[in-house]
């Protein structure tokens, strides 16, 4: 009997995942999603900058797959009948299996004035926003990757910026010492004023207000610090964690609903160590590998293998000409071996 899997999402770990699935014999996949592009949402702070990304259509990605698209934003799932209602169509999509892979947005509620004031780079329009009104003094919140990848990229391509970072952290806390110091010097060769160890407390139109009170003026604000994921997984009575993802088992399938999988920012995933696994792209992909592959085992009769999972590196973007390779142990803390300059941004 076919089996027909459904995934949500054409994220990187989504667009993976029903590219993987519809390999397997005896299953048709459908994707949904909201639009009909890809979108290289590790490159938005590129774009943000003024820089032109690829046309990525589905479509395109997905010739001669046999992958069915839907283009269309998904409004709820009823896990009793296993089917997806979508925003256009009156007639909901069913499922014998879904891949839930919707991904994460920028949190804008948490702090006062984000929402009103500040512009974001985790979606496509967010950063065509930045893009159009970044002038005079940007004050970027967040010393993440996104944060540091989006400071360096602003103040390399725009010199008539004057950029500042602004975090709760220490400048590049997650990198070993040696990351650390070809950070500083690189804000240091590109003038990013630095205030790390400090907390935003406020956006205003004019600026950031620490928790202190002490107020650091900026024409426009960057957000980069802190995600949320769609709602629809614990609206649907999926287990959830306190953030909203789904909880799921150490085969990527959800602990309540043996039907669903979870994969990408969506999902807390986690080592057979119990550390839970970071959002990124480099989580997401190689967890929709594992969640394909169990869903085929399943399918095919056989006991589904658990996640086996390790870190490498943590790749940086620093403008076009430099970047950070740091490579980290398995469970994701630096090592000081690392490699930058130019070899890096290749």
């Amino acid at each position: 009997m076919t089996k027909h899997i459904v995934v949500l999402g054409a994220g990187y770990s989504g667009l993976l995942a029903a590219k993987l699935a519809a390999g397997h014999a005896g299953a048709t996949v459908t994707l949904v999603n909201a639009r009909d592009r890809f979108v290289e949402r590790v490159r938005l702070h590129q774009f943000a900058a003024g820089q032109e990304l690829g046309d990525r259509r589905l479509t395109d990605l997905l010739d001669g797959t046999g992958v069915s698209l839907v283009v269309d934003e998904v409004t709820g799932i009823d896990a009793d009948a296993k089917t997806v209602r979508l925003a256009n169509r009156p007639e909901p999509v069913p499922y014998d299996t879904l891949v839930y892979a919707l991904g994460s947005q920028a949190d804008l509620d948490t702090v006062p004035g984000v929402r009103e004031h500040a512009v974001a780079v985790a979606g496509l329009e967010q950063a065509a926003t930045l893009r159009e009104r970044a002038h005079g003094t940007v004050a970027v919140v967040g010393g993440g990757l996104t944060g540091i990848e989006a400071a360096t990229e602003l103040a390399e391509t725009c010199p008539d910026l004057k950029v500042r970072l602004v975090t709760g952290g220490v400048l590049g806390g997650a990198f070993s010492e040696r990351g650390r110091k070809h950070v500083r010097r690189v804000f240091e060769r590109l003038n990013i004023d630095v205030r790390d160890e400090v907390r935003v407390a406020e956006v205003r139109a004019d600026g950031v207000v620490l928790a202190d009170g002490e107020h650091l003026s900026a024409d426009t604000v960057v957000w980069t610090t802190g995600f949320r994921v769609s709602p629809l997984a614990r609206a649907a009575g999926f287990d959830v964690d306190e953030h909203g993802r789904m909880v799921v088992d150490d085969t990527l399938r959800s602990v309540s609903h043996p039907d669903v999988y979870g994969v990408g920012d969506a999902a807390a995933a986690h080592m057979s160590n119990g550390q839970e696994l970071r959002m990124a792209c480099a989580t997401g992909i190689p967890c929709a590998v594992y969640a394909v592959r169990a869903i085929g085992d399943r399918m095919a009769g056989k006991q589904a293998r658990p996640l086996k999972f390790r870190y490498f590196n943590q790749c940086v973007s620093l403008g076009r000409r430099d970047g950070l390779i740091q490579f980290v142990r398995a469970d994701d803390s630096p090592t000081e071996k690392l490699l930058t300059g130019r070899m890096a941004a290749l």
